[in-house]
């Protein structure tokens, strides 16, 4: 990744999604009540000493502005109609505007230490932080539906270390609605079990909206028109893919959850890769690996770096959804310019 001009290198990535808790975010933001402690459980002592350095370590982080407003993008429905009973959730729509305002005026770059908060007995491993990009966080983000990914980057004599912060769209769902259990097996689709108190043709659009969360539907039947086989294994049997979106389900409105354009018909293990950000594709049909899974894992399953994917569909439409995807879903730092 570049930062500054200067490009630097990856050396690890966290092994932790790190999910922001209540107790770490402003008032404004939080489920419970009290003031927030700022101080951030992250991991065991012994994966965090390794990854940020020994007991006592001082780290140098920094966030990309690009990535802030992305966030901001992406957890907007959340912050327009809430999943979850927020403190001053009649407030959220005007602090989404008021936060995007503050995060444009940031430099490109933002810079802040964390510290090991070692005066904590016991096996738990916390940090905290009273710098300006730290509180960002605490500022922004919305707790149990957002999470931070880290990479060491640069030198492992002078590493810096890469904060970037995502939202758990399937967390989003599951607060929404409960959690998915009829996705993939028999018995009742999540429509089926939804209630709409409206006309009979609006609960018809908005169960086909539900609908097609589940890949059912018309969704799914255009999008297989579009998509016959996953590029990947060339399955073409209907009972073994999956209508996958692109850009998220919590994170469209109306039109793009049921726009067969948002999707890629995948088998079930590069439907998992792509749903949680673990693969991605460039609009010249290149795969774009995450370093979260070990080079080891990626060897197990078959896929290579920037490996072209020739039967990928690929057009104007599902370039912009994918834009969403790089910045928003995708767990890595790939230059796509």
């Amino acid at each position: 990744m570049k930062v500054n001009g200067e490009t630097l290198r990856t050396i690890s990535v966290f092994p932790n999604m790190m999910t922001v808790p209540d107790c770490v975010v402003v008032g404004s933001n939080k489920l419970g009540h009290g003031h927030g402690e700022a101080k951030f459980y992250i991991s065991s002592k012994d994966e965090m000493y390794d990854f940020y350095g020994g007991e006592k370590f001082t780290a140098k982080c920094f966030m990309l502005k690009a990535d802030l407003l992305s966030y901001m993008l992406a957890i907007k429905n959340e912050y327009t109609a809430p999943s979850q009973e927020y403190a001053k959730k009649e407030d959220l729509p005007e602090l989404w505007n008021k936060r995007m305002e503050m995060i444009s005026k940031l430099d490109d770059v933002i810079f802040f230490n964390i510290s090991d908060q070692h005066q904590i007995v016991g096996p738990r491993g916390y940090i905290n932080s009273k710098d300006d990009g730290y509180q960002i966080i605490r500022q922004i983000a919305l707790p149990l539906v957002s999470y931070i990914y880290v990479e060491k980057v640069g030198t492992e004599t002078a590493p810096l270390y890469y904060w970037k912060l995502f939202v758990d769209f399937e967390a989003i769902w599951e607060k929404q609605n409960g959690p998915l259990v009829f996705r993939y097996g028999k018995g009742k689709t999540t429509a089926e079990v939804v209630e709409e108190k409206t006309s009979k043709k609006k609960q018809a659009e908005r169960q086909e909206i539900t609908r097609a969360r589940d890949g059912q539907g018309k969704y799914r039947e255009q999008l297989l028109e579009q998509c016959r086989f996953c590029p990947f294994t060339m399955i073409a049997d209907e009972r073994l893919l999956i209508a996958s979106h692109i850009k998220p389900w919590a994170a469209s409105n109306d039109q793009e959850k049921v726009d067969p354009y948002n999707g890629y018909i995948l088998s079930p293990l590069y439907d998992k890769l792509f749903d949680r950000g673990f693969i991605t594709f460039t609009e010249k049909r290149h795969i774009i690996l995450s370093e979260f899974i070990s080079p080891y894992t990626w060897k197990q399953i078959g896929l290579t770096n920037d490996a072209f994917v020739k039967t990928l569909p690929m057009d104007e439409k599902r370039v912009e959804y994918l834009k969403f995807h790089h910045t928003s879903v995708f767990k890595g730092s790939f230059d796509f310019d």
